[in-house]
């Protein structure tokens, strides 16, 4: 692949050979349309600063996309693809300038079937969502961000959520039916992948093709009743959450477990969590309900907070103090803090305490419980205070000397996040897809230029 020479390219001669197309060169809005929630880290905002596009380009269809994707290719711009800029990791950061292209236009819902939804990439997930239940069915997983989320920038930067409890990750096979991209070719291709093969776009961070159209299996959609536990001890808050989570006949979508002080963050929720109190926040078909209390009762566990699935649908929304709506609303508060994002060993409940006590409160912990091929996991998204790079990094190292993968949330490097390489089937397909390495250079080590 061609290395990419900064500010190499004919930016006017680029802007004349996009006519038609939306195109925004305001400095003020490309600044803005040129980030994400990599803020998140103090690391990622000292790397990733005054990284910005040239312009941002917003198609309305395919076609437009397939005329930005060939003058892009012909005078060998890099591209970066974003949907909403939800992620975390500057994946829709531009590295090299050139074109930001804003898919959020893009918002048709094909067809929704019973079991099987098609849309174009900037649909968000609450949209999809209310059409799917309008049928019975509902999205199978989401993140805490489905509000703004796009579709697309969900699977080329996310990987499960909400409902991940039932339904395992985006990455677990079944889980993705169908994808259309486009390819960075003079003469650009539609490419669509089916099966397995849509693992070769899926979480590649828009370096794999502009991601158009998306087909994904539905869930029977449930009423979600919404519960706030709380407890005396963080550790048998977790082994409440891991039994939960081990009752296959209870239908959820949500189990959430927080040390103090966590929840002292959640301001709309304080009255439910009594300080030094640690939480379980629930999302629970309404018919499985009645098999709570059982569950309460061996973990001293106590109901503070209960919401039929009518009611949730008014005022506060639990899932949106989870996953990473949790840091968002711990940094609301103290801005100096900062995450991890972990995958602790399968069944071993061991080194989750041994975490919770070694760090105390520098590392606040916050799990979720999920299924990932078939196995129970238990992904961490802990509060740091920050205090400097090098003690992070002692932190992260302590982690992995343990056991517990890091999935970096302070690096923009695919490779240091969730996937830890990239399957050479990948790696043929991105130089097919991307011949002159200009989709989101210099966010892969194996793929740099």
């Amino acid at each position: 692949m061609t290395k990419i020479p900064v500010k190499s390219f004919d930016l006017d001669a680029l802007k004349k050979s996009l006519s038609g197309i939306e195109i925004i060169t305001d400095s003020a809005q490309v600044a803005k349309l040129s980030q994400d929630y990599h803020t998140f880290s103090p690391v990622l905002v000292s790397k990733l600063e005054g990284k910005v596009g040239d312009i941002v380009v917003r198609p309305l269809n395919e076609s437009e996309v397939l005329k930005i994707a060939s003058a892009c290719a012909k005078h060998r711009v890099p591209v970066t693809v974003r949907g909403a800029g939800t992620g975390n990791y500057g994946q829709c950061v531009p590295l090299y300038g050139g074109v930001i292209i804003d898919m959020t236009r893009m918002q048709s819902i094909l067809w929704v079937k019973p079991g099987v939804a098609r849309v174009e990439a900037g649909v968000k997930l609450a949209a999809l969502d209310k059409k799917a239940q309008e049928i019975g069915w509902e999205m199978r997983m989401e993140p805490s961000t489905y509000r703004t989320a796009t579709i697309g920038g969900f699977i080329a930067g996310g990987s499960g959520g909400l409902g991940s409890i039932q339904y395992g990750l985006l990455g677990d096979r079944g889980n993705l039916l169908g994808l259309k991209v486009i390819t960075m070719e003079e003469e650009p291709r539609v490419i669509e992948l089916r099966g397995d093969d849509v693992q070769k776009v899926n979480h590649a961070w828009g370096i794999n093709g502009i991601i158009t159209e998306i087909e994904l299996p539905l869930a029977p959609a449930y009423s979600w009743a919404e519960v706030i536990v709380t407890f005396d001890d963080f550790m048998t808050a977790t082994r409440f959450g891991q039994a939960l989570a081990l009752a296959d006949g209870m239908i959820k979508k949500e189990i959430g477990i927080f040390a103090s002080p966590i929840p002292e963050y959640f301001t709309a929720l304080r009255q439910y969590i009594p300080d030094g109190n640690h939480a379980a926040l629930l999302m629970i078909a309404e018919p499985s309900l009645e098999f709570l209390p059982g569950l309460l009762e061996k973990y001293n566990g106590k109901v503070t907070y209960q919401k039929s699935a009518r009611e949730a649908t008014k005022g506060v929304h639990l899932a949106e103090y989870t996953w990473n709506h949790t840091t968002l609303h711990a940094r609301s508060a103290d801005s100096s803090i900062t995450y991890l994002q972990s995958i602790f060993p399968q069944d071993n409940l061991q080194t989750i305490e041994h975490m919770y006590h070694h760090f105390g409160d520098e590392v606040m912990m916050h799990l979720e419980f999920i299924r990932a091929n078939g196995a129970l996991g238990n992904p961490g998204l802990q509060l740091v205070r920050y205090t400097s790079e090098s003690r992070l990094v002692e932190i992260i190292r302590y982690h992995e000397e343990h056991g517990v993968f890091i999935a970096n949330p302070h690096s923009y490097l695919i490779e240091e996040g969730w996937k830890r390489e990239i399957d050479p089937e990948h790696v043929k397909f991105k130089q097919m897809v991307d011949p002159y390495g200009l989709m989101n250079p210099g966010k892969s080590k194996l793929l740099a230029c």
